[in-house]
């Protein structure tokens, strides 16, 4: 069994999972709520809320599953990227249940997670797969063959699709987090309404700066009459983000001639999104909303792939907020 932890953000999150890929418990404390009336995550807010959860969480978990400490064979965490003073309470609180019982640990990298979250659970997809990775702070194109590693064919030069949603929802009064607020308002309004462009600036890379730049320019040139035009506007800047990843992922297809989807992160959670990929002409793989967002069920699938460090080689382990 593996006990898993994961605090790179604002998601204070424990999973218990088996070798075999069974999720058996994902806990996730969410503090969404505390930081949307900053209208972002606050990274000392986080951090102290992480330390005030981070037991009770990892404790909620064991019991979901049925499961004691002395049940657990491994201990695996996300060591980053992401927030440091977030990732140490994660790091700190595995070394700790972890060395009290000489258990080996697994650090992981918290995209990596996110490439292997469809190998959960039935149907899990097998390699060779390629794998989108849309969130708030990365958005990337990755082939994976083995799922112990991936490579990177393309990524994002400027704002990740996530940061894309975030900043467009503020610029249209629509608060935070953005994702989620735009996905509820665009099926009301045209997609066409608007003309935003698909930035192309490589093969397989994206950026989203330039669109961000023209919803701002859209609002200003509407004036006082931008907020009856709100839905046209977020039904046309979510059109453009999806086209910009769907594009992308059709020339990866192609290139790399692999025939399975899988995608993940936050954004693989907007529902145009998903139903743009299950209309593509093979099989896709699409996590279940809980293994989209930051969870600790995906850290504890990717450390199954992984070579865990014996007690006590890993007592000097720090985190690390980039990777």
């Amino acid at each position: 069994m593996i006990l898993a932890l994961e605090t790179s953000c604002d998601d204070t999150c424990a999973a218990v999972v088996s070798e075999d890929g069974r999720i058996e418990s994902n806990v996730i404390a969410s503090q969404g709520l505390l930081h949307a009336r900053y209208g972002g995550v606050v990274p000392e807010i986080a951090s102290r809320h992480h330390l005030e959860l981070v037991d009770a969480v990892t404790a909620d978990a064991l019991e979901r599953a049925g499961r004691r400490l002395d049940d657990v064979d491994t201990v695996a965490v996300t060591r980053g990227p992401g927030l440091i003073g977030a990732l140490l309470v994660g790091v700190s609180s595995a070394k700790a249940i972890a060395a009290t019982r000489r258990l080996p640990l697994v650090p992981v990298d918290h995209l990596h997670g996110h490439v292997v979250a469809s190998t959960l659970g039935e149907n899990a997809v097998e390699a060779p797969y390629l794998c989108l990775v849309a969130s708030g702070g990365h958005t990337f194109l990755a082939r994976v063959d083995d799922p112990a590693s991936y490579e990177v064919l393309g990524q994002t030069l400027d704002d990740a699709a996530g940061e894309a949603f975030d900043k467009g929802a503020r610029l249209l009064g629509l608060g935070y987090p953005g994702g989620p607020a735009i996905d509820r308002l665009a099926p009301k309004g045209d997609p066409e309404a608007f003309d935003f462009p698909r930035s192309a600036p490589g093969e397989l890379d994206f950026s989203f700066s330039g669109l961000k730049t023209a919803l701002l320019y859209a609002i200003r040139d509407l004036g006082d009459s931008a907020a009856q035009h709100s839905r046209d506007l977020a039904a046309s800047y979510q059109r453009a983000i999806v086209d910009a990843l769907v594009s992308r992922i059709q020339a990866a297809l192609e290139r790399e001639g692999i025939e399975r989807l899988a995608i993940g992160g936050g954004v693989a959670a907007n529902s145009e999104l998903r139903e743009a990929v299950a209309r593509l002409d093979m099989p896709v793989w699409i996590p279940p909303i809980e293994l989209c967002t930051d969870n600790a069920a995906m850290i504890a699938g990717a450390a199954r792939f992984l070579e865990p460090i014996p007690y006590p080689g890993y007592l000097d382990l720090d985190a690390a907020a980039r990777l």
